[in-house]
């Protein structure tokens, strides 16, 4: 399926106000609580979707100025970011997140045309126009908006964006879009990323994002 630009422009701010949304009001005791990946509690999700964005605001930075800047310096740092989450408070972790997201929004604003056609190099080693940047944010605060747990399901995502995404993961999962089960837009994508679904029959999938 082909998406704009435009498109992923505005997944990403559409997104980050779900994710800030689903965060938005957590307690402490609801910040323990486990999410539905294994392993990580909402802290560990918020701090990751806060550190994602610190990430790709490098590859921006890397856009804007020429200087190479990878989005981690190693998959070790990358990892230590997330596991900030579970050492900082709600409110610091709230902070981190509202920060991040703000600044990410900005330095992609301040980007000229030019400068979105610059290449930069993802935490996988893809190289990528900087426009993709967008479409990267999207993912990740579309999906783990459904990941917090908070009454956001894949049947809250826009239509166009499920469309995109399913395309994108069957794609690097190497699966014919033939070779997709029957069912409900929303019920697939959940199926590709390897969450929880309704679909009866597909096998499991491992995890993605």
């Amino acid at each position: 399926m082909a998406r704009s630009v435009a498109d992923a422009h505005r997944w990403m701010r559409e997104g980050t106000e779900l994710f800030l949304a689903a965060a938005g009001g957590l307690t402490e005791p609801a910040y323990d609580a486990a999410s539905p990946l294994p392993g990580w509690t909402r802290r560990h999700l918020v701090a990751h979707v806060a550190s994602n964005a610190d990430a790709l605001g490098n590859l921006v930075h890397w856009a804007a100025t020429g200087d190479v800047t990878p989005m981690y310096a190693s998959p070790e740092d990358r990892a230590a970011g997330i596991e900030r989450g579970p050492r900082m408070s709600g409110p610091e972790l709230t902070g981190w997140l509202t920060r991040s997201c703000a600044a990410l929004r900005t330095a992609t604003e301040a980007l000229t045309e030019r400068q979105w056609r610059n290449e930069v190099v993802t935490a996988q080693g893809r190289t990528v126009p900087a426009t993709e940047v967008p479409w990267l944010r999207s993912r990740e605060v579309f999906v783990h908006a459904v990941d917090m747990d908070r009454g956001v399901s894949f049947a809250d995502l826009p239509g166009d964006f499920l469309r995109a995404l399913v395309h994108d993961i069957a794609a690097k999962r190497e699966l014919g879009t033939s070779s997709l089960p029957a069912g409900p837009l929303p019920e697939v994508a959940a199926w590709l990323a390897g969450r929880p679904h309704s679909l009866t029959g597909p096998p499991r999938l491992g995890p993605w994002l």
